[in-house]
C-alpha cells in the first residue's frame, strides 16, 4: 500500500481545505448500505432520494432528470440528480460520477468504489460549495445508468445517464457554457493510483496533475495512461472539455468484494482535495 497517511503533511490551501475524507466516507457508507442498486430498483430510488436529501441541505439548486432508457431489458425509468451552485459568469464547471451498480442477478453486489466512492465525494463537495462564494456555476451530476445492463459493456448498453443529459444539455444550449467537465469513479481504493485517461481533455489533465502535485499528491496521481469510457465520453463526444478520474486498478471492481473495508477516507480526501483546489484554479482563469 502506498503511504495514504502523508498527505496529512501537506497543507491544503483555498478551496481544498475544508474537504472532509471522512465525511465523504459516511456519505459512502450510507449510499452502500441501500445495498445493490442497479437502475429502477428500489433500492437505487431510495438513494436518489437520499441525494437529493443531502443537496437540499447544502441550499443549492436541485433538479432530477428522469427518462425512460430503452435497454437489452426492456425501457428502464432512470434519473440523474443535478445539484447547482449559481455564480455570475456565464461559465460553468461540472463534476460529474454515477451512483447506480452493475446488475448482477442472484448476487449482494454493493458497489462501495463502483458507485459509492462517487456518490460519497460528490455529496461531501456539495457540502464543501455551499460554504463558498461562486464566480462560475458549479454542477454536481449524480448519474443513473452508468453501468451496462447485460454482463458484458457493448454498443450503448451503458453511459445511459450521461448520454441522456450530454444530448439535454446539448439542446438547451449549456454545453456551450461548460469549461471543464470533470467526471470521478472508483476513486476509494484504498491503494490509490490514478493514471491519465487518454480519452479526456489534455489541458484539463494537466491542470488536475498539477494542482495534485503541488498539493503533495503526485504519489495517487501517477505516471502512465490509460483509455477508458466512461460518462465523460458523451460530452467528449460533443466537444466539452472533459477528463476521467479514476482508479482502474482495482482487485474487488465488480466482484462481491467491493465493500466498505476496501475503501478509505483517505483516498477519498485525497482526490476531493485535487478536484476542490480544481475548481478553484478553474474560477481565477
Amino acid at each position: 500500500m502506498r503511504a495514504i497517511a502523508a498527505i496529512f503533511l501537506f497543507p491544503l490551501m483555498g478551496a481544498a481545505a475544508s474537504f472532509s475524507g471522512a465525511a465523504a466516507l459516511d456519505f459512502a457508507r450510507h449510499a452502500v448500505s441501500f445495498g445493490p442498486r442497479p437502475p429502477g430498483s428500489e433500492a437505487n430510488q431510495k438513494l436518489e432520494a437520499y441525494i437529493v436529501s443531502q443537496l437540499k441541505l447544502d441550499g443549492c439548486e436541485v433538479s432530477e432528470d428522469p427518462f425512460t432508457a430503452q435497454t437489452p431489458k426492456g425501457p428502464i425509468a432512470m434519473k440523474n440528480v443535478i445539484g447547482k451552485f449559481p455564480g455570475k459568469s456565464g461559465r460553468a464547471i461540472v463534476i460529474t460520477g454515477h451512483f447506480d451498480t452493475k446488475l448482477f442477478p442472484g448476487r449482494r453486489f454493493v458497489g462501495a468504489n463502483d458507485g459509492g466512492s462517487s456518490t460519497g465525494l460528490l455529496l461531501e463537495l456539495g457540502r464543501v460549495l455551499a460554504r463558498q462564494p461562486r464566480k462560475d456555476d458549479v454542477y454536481l451530476v449524480f448519474f443513473d445508468g452508468e453501468e451496462a445492463i447485460r454482463e458484458q459493456w457493448e454498443g450503448e448498453d451503458n453511459l445511459y445517464g450521461s448520454r441522456h443529459l450530454a444530448e439535454r444539455w446539448n439542446k438547451d444550449g449549456t454545453l456551450r457554457r461548460i469549461i471543464a467537465l470533470i467526471n470521478v469513479d472508483m476513486i476509494g481504493d484504498r491503494n490509490l493510483g490514478i493514471k491519465q485517461d487518454t480519452n479526456s481533455d489534455a489541458r484539463l489533465r494537466k491542470l488536475i496533475w498539477s494542482a495534485a502535485s503541488q498539493l503533495g499528491y503526485a504519489a495517487y496521481f501517477v505516471d502512465g495512461t490509460i483509455s477508458e469510457e466512461d460518462d465523460h465520453i458523451p460530452f467528449v463526444k460533443l466537444g466539452v472539455p472533459a477528463v476521467d478520474v479514476i482508479d482502474v486498478d482495482y482487485p474487488a471492481w465488480h466482484t462481491d468484494n467491493d465493500t466498505l473495508d476496501k475503501i478509505s477516507a483517505q483516498s477519498l480526501e485525497v482526490v476531493g482535495a485535487v478536484i476542490a483546489d480544481v475548481i478553484h484554479r478553474l474560477e481565477q482563469q
